[in-house]
C-alpha cells in the first residue's frame, strides 16, 4: 500500500530535520572553539601557547576518556574498538597522533610565520584535505553545493583573519601550518567513518583525545607548566579543557553521526567567525569593513550548507 501524502510528508521533514540537527550539533562545537583564543587571552603571563595548547589536551581528553568509559554500553564500544583488527587500531593510533600532532604544528605554525598566516593557512587548507582524503578512502563524490560553500568559507577566512594585517611568510611556518590542516583532516575522516558505522561518539573522541592527552604530556611537562596552578591559570585550563575540547567535540561527533566530513570540516569554519565576534566584544579589538565582508562570506556559505535544499537539488553529503 501506498503511504499517504501526510505521511510521505512527515518522513521527508524528519529527513531534513536530522542533517539540520547535525549541522547545529557542529555549529555550536565551532562556536566553542572559537572562544579559545579568548580565553587563552586571559591566561596568567608565563603561559606559552604550546603549553596552553598541551594543557587544555590534557584536561580535555582525560575528560573525554572518563566520559568515555562512564557507561557499560560505552565500554563496550571501546573494548570493540581497541580489540579491531590491526588495521582499525592504526587508524585509530594515527587519529590520535593527528589531534596531538595538529596542537603542536598549529602553534608551533603561529608563533613562526604570525597569527593571520597561519590560521589562514591551517583553517583554509583543512577542507581540501579533507574531501581528498574521503575520496581517497571511499567516500561519496563532492558535489558542487559542497564545494562551492566551502570556496566562499575559505574565502571568507582569508578576508576576514588576515584584514588590516600585513606580515612576512616564512617557509616553515606555512609547512607547518599546512601540517596542522592535514592532521585536522585525518582525525576528522577517521571519527566520521568510526561514528558514521556505528560507534558511539564518546567512545571514540575518548579514545582519539585520550591518547593524544597522553603523547602531550611530554609537552607539557617541558614547557614550565606551573602556571597552571594558579586560580587564573586553573580556571583558564578548565575552561579550555570542559568547553572547548570536552563539549566542543562530543557535539562535534554528534555531527558526524549524519554529515560526512567534508561538511562538517567546512561547518567547523564558523570557529574564526566566533573568534572574531569575541575580539570585538570582549576583547576590544576592532575589524574593518573588509573583515565584516569576510563575515558575510563565512556566514552565507555556512547557510548553504545548513539550510535544507530544495526537493529538486541533491542532498549535502
Amino acid at each position: 500500500m501506498q503511504p499517504s501524502v501526510a505521511t510521505r510528508s512527515s518522513s521527508a521533514a524528519g529527513t531534513a530535520r536530522q542533517p539540520a540537527g547535525s549541522a547545529v550539533a557542529v555549529l555550536l562545537g565551532a562556536a566553542a572553539w572559537g572562544s579559545t583564543g579568548t580565553a587563552a587571552h586571559f591566561a596568567p603571563a608565563g603561559a606559552g601557547t604550546a603549553s596552553i595548547g598541551a594543557a587544555r589536551i590534557a584536561v580535555g581528553g582525560a575528560l573525554l576518556l572518563v566520559i568515555a568509559l562512564a557507561t557499560a554500553q560505552h565500554r563496550r564500544a571501546v573494548r570493540a574498538l581497541l580489540s579491531a583488527g590491526g588495521r582499525a587500531r592504526i587508524s585509530l593510533l594515527l587519529a590520535a597522533a593527528a589531534v596531538a600532532g595538529y596542537q603542536v604544528c598549529f602553534f608551533a605554525a603561529v608563533r613562526m610565520t604570525g597569527v593571520a598566516i597561519g590560521t589562514v593557512v591551517a583553517i583554509g587548507s583543512a577542507p581540501v584535505f579533507t574531501g581528498a582524503l574521503t575520496r581517497l578512502t571511499g567516500g561519496p563524490r563532492l558535489g558542487s553545493r559542497w564545494m562551492l560553500a566551502t570556496t566562499a568559507a575559505v574565502a571568507g577566512c582569508t578576508v576576514l583573519v588576515a584584514a588590516g594585517k600585513a606580515a612576512g611568510a616564512d617557509p616553515a611556518g606555512i609547512a607547518l601550518a599546512l601540517t596542522a590542516g592535514l592532521c585536522y583532516a585525518i582525525y576528522a575522516v577517521t571519527a566520521a567513518r568510526l561514528i558514521s558505522t556505528g560507534s558511539p561518539e564518546a567512545a571514540v573522541m575518548g579514545l582519539l583525545f585520550g591518547g593524544a592527552a597522553v603523547l602531550l604530556a611530554p609537552v607539557l611537562a617541558v614547557s614550565s607548566p606551573g602556571w597552571v596552578l594558579s586560580a587564573r591559570g586553573l580556571a583558564v585550563v578548565g575552561y579550555l579543557g570542559v568547553i572547548t575540547t570536552a563539549a566542543a567535540y562530543l557535539l562535534y561527533g554528534r555531527g558526524l553521526r549524519r554529515l560526512s566530513a567534508p561538511v562538517a570540516v567546512t561547518l567547523g569554519l564558523a570557529e574564526p567567525v566566533v573568534a572574531a565576534m569575541l575580539g570585538l566584544v570582549v576583547l576590544g579589538e576592532r575589524l574593518t569593513p573588509v573583515g565584516l565582508l569576510g563575515l558575510l562570506l563565512v556566514g552565507l556559505a555556512l547557510a548553504t550548507l545548513v539550510l535544507p535544499p530544495s526537493p529538486n537539488q541533491p542532498k549535502i553529503t
